[in-house]
């Protein structure tokens, strides 16, 4: 069998290859949005790119966006250290998918603008769902925010060598300057180099891994068990309990058709089959990073053995720099590890670019200013939007160091599969929906997800120490998601409104057939 390296590593350290690296890909983005910025005059092309975004463009941008440093080193790191339950988190993330492409493409682009908000706003009153959507939808960015930036300072510390707070100012300040100046064009380029940068290292590193097993799968598994025990190839190490799967499974899925820096990215299309095409190979990308991760996370127990892991950092998140160090030594490293800041990067300039919008159109233009607003009013509450979020970020980030917030992510996602997706769902495809029903039932989705994480044992036993939790399960999805749909009907039926149902087929023709004109 293969012997495992030995436990000897530069993680740590600055390293002149990373940092080189880093340095390349910084200035090469920096170099796109001084591009981006002289074509982004709009709050169309801040928002939306102008809508010119290719379907295949818009999928590796997708990719991009969608595979943060919790998809590359977090999964890899599970299924090192957990073996084949590593792979729930993946399966769960690629599911929501399908139900992306069926059910949500095709409708956002047909009738919004910059925000899912803009949906329901079409035939629903306008003040009303923008300010609960703007609600839920900051929530989900925010508590997204502060477990990138956490993670950032904690991971560009262990990669660079770098100090914490430096790490955090890093990452804010770089992500500042692409969203500030390019938008939407300069971070759909950006996200597109990272996709293209993560997937070539990954399926590098897997190239790596699977010639030490003769290009075999089966062997690396072979190996993993006879050093492991056989128990490493089967479920029930990391979630044990079927009702836990479900619940976590019933997040991930509708969470990922939920999340606000996701959705916004189907207006940077110019029509519903362009966006419907790039959710296809967003897919496929997503599909095959996810396979690649798995085989990262057998090669590293293999390869590098679980304590050797462990000892770098008890998560498992350092599982896949490690494995590259030992199969490709320093400059190998070097290079994973500027793909792993890179993917923070992306992720970040997303996140902050979806607060914006919800900031400047819902809550600015279509609350405050009643949709009255010249456009250039509008771009100039964008990147002032964009400023306090990405000094709030940088401020979040410093101030929870330290702190396990593995959860704020599990967090984000309840949310936005309870909050965003049951209201959304609804409003496209039930006639009878109602503005009390859409409110109700996204500031009930925030709420009991809130509540239920509080009381869930991830806070009151991981974080608080307490002997056991007042709700047993550490994802609400179960719970949250039907209960959403539960209100938003029952609401609905017992406040009717004509107006919402008078509008629906219109609506409907709107949301299959497109028009020039969109919601206000």
């Amino acid at each position: 069998m293969t012997q495992a390296a030995p436990v000897t590593t530069t993680l740590g350290h600055p390293s002149g290859t990373a940092i080189g690296f880093f340095v390349f890909f910084i200035v090469t983005t920096l170099a796109i949005t001084g591009w981006a910025a002289r074509r982004t005059k709009s709050t169309s092309e801040f928002f939306a790119a102008g809508g010119n975004v290719s379907g295949v463009q818009n999928g590796f941008a997708l990719a991009g966006d969608f595979m943060s440093a919790a998809s590359f080193l977090g999964i890899a790191g599970l299924v090192a250290q957990s073996g084949f339950d590593g792979l729930i988190y993946s399966v769960g993330w690629l599911v929501g998918w399908p139900i992306v492409m069926f059910l949500i493409a095709e409708p956002l682009r047909n009738l919004g603008r910059y925000t899912f908000a803009d949906v329901l706003a079409t035939r629903l009153q306008k003040k009303p769902v923008r300010i609960a959507a703007a609600v839920s939808g900051l929530t989900v960015v925010g508590f997204y925010l502060i477990a990138q930036m956490v993670g950032a300072g904690s991971l560009v510390r262990l990669l660079f060598g770098l100090s914490y707070e430096t790490a955090v100012l890093a990452v804010g300040g770089v992500m500042l300057v692409y969203v500030l100046f390019g938008g939407m064009i300069g971070t759909t380029w950006v996200q597109i180099i990272k996709a293209v940068l993560l997937l070539g290292g990954a399926i590098a590193l897997a190239t790596m891994v699977l010639a030490k097993f003769h290009f075999s799968p089966l062997r690396l598994f072979d190996a993993a068990a006879q050093k492991y025990g056989p128990a490493v190839l089967a479920p029930g190490k990391l979630v044990t309990s079927p009702l836990e799967a479900i619940s976590l499974g019933i997040a991930l899925m509708f969470g990922t058709a939920g999340l606000p820096h996701i959705l916004m990215r189907f207006y940077t299309v110019p029509d519903a089959r362009t966006a419907r095409a790039s959710v296809f190979y967003a897919t496929g990308l997503i599909g095959l990073f996810y396979l690649v991760t798995f085989i990262l996370g057998f090669g590293a127990s293999v390869l590098v053995g679980r304590e050797a892991i462990a000892s770098i950092e008890k998560g498992g998140n350092m599982a896949a720099p490690l494995l590259a160090e030992a199969l490709g030594g320093t400059p190998f490293l070097g290079f994973i590890s500027a793909v792993a800041f890179a993917t923070i990067l992306a992720v970040v300039a997303g996140l902050t670019l979806s607060g914006a919008a919800a900031l400047a159109h819902d809550l600015w233009v279509g609350v405050i200013r009643r949709d009255k607003v010249p456009d250039d009013e509008q771009l100039l509450v964008a990147r002032v939007a964009t400023v306090v979020l990405a000094v709030g970020a940088i401020g979040l980030g410093i101030a929870f160091k330290g702190q396990n917030v593995a959860f704020m992510v599990g967090l984000a996602f309840a949310i936005a599969a309870s909050a965003n997706f049951p209201a959304l769902l609804l409003a496209v495809t039930w006639k009878r929906f109602t503005t009390a029903g859409a409110v109700a039932s996204m500031i009930t989705g925030t709420v009991s997800a809130l509540v239920l994480i509080a009381l869930s044992p991830t806070v009151q036993v991981d974080l608080l120490h307490k002997s056991s939790a007042i709700f047993s399960l550490k994802n609400p999805g179960i719970v949250t998601v039907p209960l959403s749909f539960i209100v938003g009907i029952v609401v609905s039926l017992v406040r009717p409104e004509r107006e919402a149902e008078d509008k629906f087929a219109e609506t409907r023709t709107q949301m299959y057939f497109g028009s020039k004109t969109t919601s206000g």
